[in-house]
Parts: structure tokens; C-alpha cells; sequence
């Protein structure tokens, strides 16, 4: 009989991660190599691939560092299949890869507004759908969308929420496809403020009132508490489990 804690374990698991260049992307690879993965690290920075790949193979895992433009479908096509070609098989995806914009709705171009949505929503997509159509049942993917899915932001952030939404659409939308036809779990995390290069950007004098306001802690969250949430929703600790969004966010949604 498998023991509780062995449901978390990766062992044998091949996970790819967006956005791993730095910051929570960096983050969840290093603790899905922890886990036991190998992890196939993407994101458009490839110098800064390398010393997380390097982190993982300190972890004993094998890493591959993969260049991809997510919000480019023929790169998530490249990226899965360069995972097929190392590994042979692919378990996991984390669909991690963003931007964000803080300007007011009636400034906002056109341009800017798609891009947003291209990387975060269309990307999300482009990746899952090529990743999908490789994975196997038991399979995993983690959309990575935020607390700003789920309520106000303290700035004007109309794209940015609106594409961290259709995150959460898209998630349900192919649970319901995939789950059970092909035995694809789908799920969504919607994280709070956590220390990243995008929060490192935020003004403080706004920032941390807005936190100190809305999150019963009043502060921002630490790495290790979104990468066990990450790493549950990819195991079979959470195999029957699939079109949820877990808010990992401080209680800052339900406040």
C-alpha cells in the first residue's frame, strides 16, 4: 500500500516549466527536481536557463534548457517535442510563463493589451495544447494564473487581470476535455504576492498597505509556500482532483 507521503513523490516524472528563467518559475523547478522530476526548463532568457539547470542537475535530477516563446504556438510545438526527444515521456506541465502591465484602462494600446493576453492566456493554451497531445493518462497540468483572477487589484491592471481569468476559464474548459478521455488532470494555482522580479517592481508605498489590508498575514508569501501547493496539484496526491483553482494568496480572496 502506498504510504500518504509517497503520493507526493516524482520520482520517474518528466515536468516541464515556463517562465524558468527566474523567479517563481526558478522556484518550482528546483522544487520539482526535490520531488524527484526531471525537469525541461523554458523561457525565452537562455543564459539565465543554464544556472537553474544547473541547480537541478545539483539536486541530482537532469535538466534541459529549452528556448521558447510561448506566446509563438510552432515554440510550445518545438518545446514539447525537444521533451519527448530528451526524456521519452512528459508528465508535467507548469504553464508559468507572464508579463504584467499597470496602466490605466483609458491609456492602454492595443498593443500592449495583446500582449499581455498573448503571453499569459493564448500562451497558456499554445502550451498545454502542445504538451497535451504528447502526455499520457496520469498526466499533470498546473496553470499558474493569480489572486487577481479572483478580486481588485490595488493598480489599474484590466490586461493583466483579464488574461489571469481566462486562465482559470481555460483550466476548467480542459479538465472537462482531458480528464477524463485522456486522463489529464488540469488545475489552476492563483497566488497572492509573492517576492519575484514583477512584485520587486511595485512601489512600496502602494504595495504593502494593499497586503497589509486585504491578507489576514499581512505579508507577502515565501517560495516554498506556492511550491508545495505546485507540487501537490502535479502528484498523485491530487489525483482526484482536476478543474479546481487553489488560491494560495495569503486569504487576500476571501477577505
Amino acid at each position: 500500500m502506498t504510504g500518504v507521503l509517497d503520493l507526493f513523490r516524482l520520482d520517474g516524472k518528466v515536468a516541464v516549466v515556463t517562465g524558468a528563467s527566474s523567479g517563481l518559475g526558478a522556484g518550482f523547478a528546483r522544487a520539482l527536481a526535490e520531488a524527484g522530476a526531471d525537469v525541461v526548463l523554458a523561457a525565452r532568457r537562455t543564459d539565465r536557463l543554464d544556472a537553474v539547470a544547473a541547480e537541478v542537475r545539483a539536486l541530482g535530477r537532469h535538466a534541459l534548457a529549452v528556448t521558447a516563446d510561448i506566446a509563438d504556438p510552432d515554440s510550445c510545438e518545438a518545446l514539447a517535442q525537444a521533451a519527448l526527444a530528451e526524456f521519452g515521456h512528459l508528465d508535467i506541465l507548469v504553464n508559468n510563463a507572464g508579463v504584467g502591465t499597470a496602466i490605466p484602462a483609458a491609456r492602454e494600446s492595443p498593443a500592449d493589451f495583446r500582449r499581455v493576453i498573448d503571453v499569459n492566456l493564448n500562451g497558456a493554451y499554445w502550451a498545454a495544447q502542445a504538451c497535451g497531445r504528447i502526455m499520457q493518462p496520469g498526466a499533470s497540468i498546473v496553470n499558474i494564473s493569480s489572486v487577481l483572477a479572483l478580486m481588485k487589484s490595488y493598480a489599474p491592471q484590466a490586461a493583466y487581470a483579464a488574461s489571469k481569468a481566462g486562465v482559470l476559464g481555460l483550466t476548467r474548459d480542459l479538465a472537462q476535455q482531458w480528464s477524463g478521455r485522456k486522463g489529464i488532470r488540469v488545475n489552476a494555482i492563483a497566488p497572492g504576492y509573492f517576492a519575484s522580479e514583477m512584485t520587486a517592481e511595485i512601489p512600496d508605498d502602494k504595495f504593502l498597505p494593499f497586503i497589509q489590508q486585504h491578507s489576514p498575514f499581512g505579508r507577502l508569501g515565501e517560495q516554498h509556500e506556492l511550491d508545495a501547493a505546485m507540487v501537490f496539484l502535479a502528484s498523485d496526491a491530487s489525483s482526484y482532483i482536476t478543474g479546481t483553482t487553489l488560491a494560495v494568496d495569503g486569504g487576500m480572496s476571501g477577505h
